[in-house]
C-alpha cells in the first residue's frame, strides 16, 4: 500500500496540529487510516544510510536489541521488540508526512561490531555504533524510543521524554510530553533532562530525546505497551508531539 506524502498537505496537517488541540491532531491522524496501515508501512531496509542534504534527518532508534533485551515485563516480553514497534510505527508516520528518516535497526539485533564477543563487549559496541551513525548523518534529530522498569515500585506507570544536552532538545521533549500527557498520561510528568551516565544522550551531537513510552514493572503499562493497537496510539501521539515542535520552530523563526 502506498500513500502519497502530499495527501491533504504536510503543511496543512502542521497548521491542523497547531491550531487545535493534540488530541485532534492525533485522531486526524487515525481517520486518514495511517493508524490501521502503519504495519503495511514498516521498512523492509534492514541497513542505516546516512545522506547528506535535506532540512533535517530523524533518526528513529529502536532501543537495545538482539541479545540485550532491555528492560523485561513480569510475563517475560522484552524491551527490544516493544521498542521495535514502535519505533517502526513512529518511523512509517514521519515519512508518510514527508520527513526524512533512518531507523538504526529494524530487526531485533544488536549493531555491535563484529570484534565484540561478550555480552559486555556488544552492549559497548552497539552504543558507540548508534552514537557513530546519529553523529555521521548531517541534519540529524535523534528520537530514541525505550521502556522503562521500576520493579520496586509497580505502581509507577506512565510515559515520559528525556531530552539531551544539544540545543533545541527540549523543545522537541516538552512538546512530545504535552502530546503524551493529553492523549496517554492520566497524570501529567514532565520532560526531563536526562542524566549524564546516558551514554547515547551524553555523546551525540544533534537535539536528542528519549522516550519511555511505559514502565513494564507496572502491570497495567505492560499489558497496553504489548498491544499492536495501543504501541500505534503511541507512535501517533510521539509523531504529533514532534511535528508540533517542528511548526513551533519555524513560526519563531520566521
Amino acid at each position: 500500500m502506498h500513500f502519497p506524502h502530499t495527501f491533504f498537505g504536510v503543511r496543512n496537517l502542521f497548521v491542523i496540529i497547531k491550531k487545535k488541540d493534540l488530541l485532534l491532531g492525533a485522531a486526524l491522524f487515525l481517520t486518514l487510516g495511517i493508524y490501521l496501515s502503519l504495519t503495511m508501512l514498516r521498512p523492509s531496509v534492514s541497513s542505516f544510510s546516512p545522506q547528506a542534504g535535506g532540512e533535517r534527518v530523524i533518526v528513529v532508534d529502536a532501543g537495545h536489541g538482539g541479545e540485550d533485551g532491555g528492560a523485561v515485563s513480569a510475563d517475560g516480553v522484552v524491551e527490544s521488540h516493544i521498542n521495535l514497534a514502535i519505533a517502526q510505527d513512529v518511523n512509517a508516520l514521519l515519512t508518510f508526512l514527508g520527513e526524512d528518516t533512518r531507523m538504526t535497526r529494524t530487526e531485533d539485533v544488536s549493531i555491535h561490531s563484529q570484534n565484540a564477543e561478550t555480552l559486555h563487549q556488544k552492549k559497548v559496541s552497539d552504543l558507540k555504533n548508534r552514537v557513530e551513525l546519529v553523529n555521521s548523518t548531517p541534519n540529524a534529530i535523534l528520537l530514541s524510543i525505550h521502556q522503562n522498569s521500576l520493579p520496586k515500585s509497580k505502581s509507577v506507570h506512565g510515559a515520559q521524554v528525556f531530552y539531551g544536552k544539544v540545543e533545541t532538545s527540549d523543545l522537541y521533549a516538552r512538546s512530545m510530553q504535552e502530546a503524551l500527557n493529553r492523549a496517554i498520561n492520566d497524570k501529567e510528568k514532565d520532560a526531563k533532562e536526562i542524566a549524564p551516565t546516558i551514554y547515547l544522550m551524553k555523546n551525540v551531537t544533534a537535539p536528542a530525546v528519549l522516550v519511555e513510552c511505559g514502565f513494564l514493572s507496572n502491570s497495567s503499562d505492560s499489558t497496553m505497551l504489548q498491544q499492536e493497537d495501543y504501541q500505534k496510539k503511541l507512535a501517533v501521539v510521539i509523531a504529533a508531539g514532534f511535528l508540533n515542535a517542528v511548526n513551533s520552530r519555524e513560526e519563531a523563526e520566521g
